[in-house]
């Protein structure tokens, strides 16, 4: 089995039946990933193991920090098995080390999982913030109102989303202008 089809397997074994919004959110998110892995090129499959597995850590058994990229790689590391450099990207995406910061995890997220660079992170951070929670295309600025409503005003989650939605913009025009050849 490889690497891809693993990790679409164990994301709906944990997501599938607990939190199936998010699984249908994920699969949008895997699907977006593979349009766009041949940007990536050698780091295709982990591009696209990520992309399928980023959300994992919203499941009830493995919510610990309370934090989902970083409870997520932990159990993809410590449990899965999973290659390391997957493990560093779910556990950074869509810049996760504003939250750590808010959740006073940072020094744990950048110990364990060093944060990954350049356009493979912006290529994950693409796949997540241009899928809607029902898997479906979306635009950026749709996607940052759609978490921020769902959190609410003074929530650390949307107050984190708020800070980091430049740069998740900044990524995010980044991958479009290499789809579009802009």
């Amino acid at each position: 089995m490889d690497q891809v089809e693993r990790a679409r397997d164990l994301t709906r074994l944990l997501l599938a039946e607990s939190i199936p919004r998010r699984w249908t959110h994920s699969q949008g998110v895997g699907r977006k990933a593979e349009s766009i892995a041949n940007l990536v090129g050698n780091d295709a499959s982990a591009l696209v193991s990520a992309a399928w597995l980023h959300d994992v850590g919203y499941a009830p058994d493995l919510v610990v920090t309370g934090m989902h990229q970083l409870d997520g790689a932990r159990y993809l590391r410590d449990v899965a098995n999973a290659d390391d450099l997957v493990c560093r990207l779910v556990a950074n995406h869509s810049c996760a080390f504003i939250e750590a910061r808010h959740r006073r995890l940072l020094d744990e997220l950048a110990g364990e999982f060093p944060p990954v660079e350049g356009l493979l992170s912006d290529a994950l951070t693409y796949a997540d913030m241009t899928t809607s929670p029902d898997g479906e295309p979306v635009e950026v600025h749709g996607r940052l109102a759609e978490i921020l409503a769902r959190y609410g005003a003074g929530d650390l989650v949307a107050e984190s989303i708020r800070e980091a939605s430049p740069l998740i913009i900044g990524s995010v025009q980044r991958v479009s202008a290499l789809v579009t050849g802009a």
